[in-house]
């Protein structure tokens, strides 16, 4: 069992920059894959960024050169940060963790992240 927190969101105007943040307890951080999703009004969850365990990395398009996704596992956090926002960035941003093995995965409450001039 995971449980993961996210924080960071807020209100930001476009251009502007956030760094979210996702704290997992419960389990053994460091074997999880982890992903970062966001889900706009009307609109599916879609999958924003992602880290396995071994530091690998992927992007949606959408935000390929303006997010950064990292981990620091001796503090059981996995980070997103954003740069560049645009008003389509306007979302509920959800961490979710993946269990290497088992057919397993944890989400967090989400934060919400909103531009605004």
């Amino acid at each position: 069992q995971v449980q993961l927190v996210e924080s960071g969101g807020g209100l930001v105007q476009p251009g502007g920059s956030l760094r979210l943040s996702c704290a997992a307890s419960g389990s053994i951080f460091s074997i999880y894959a982890m992903g970062w999703y966001r889900q706009a009004p009307g609109k599916q969850r879609e999958l924003v960024a992602s880290i396995t365990s071994g530091g690998s990395t992927n992007y949606a398009d959408s935000v390929k050169g303006r997010f950064t996704i990292s981990r620091d596992n001796a503090k059981n956090t996995v980070y997103l940060q954003m740069n560049s926002l645009k008003p389509e960035d306007t979302a509920v941003y959800y961490c979710r963790a993946d269990h290497p093995f088992l057919d397993r995965h944890y989400w967090g409450q989400g934060t919400q992240v909103t531009l605004s001039s």
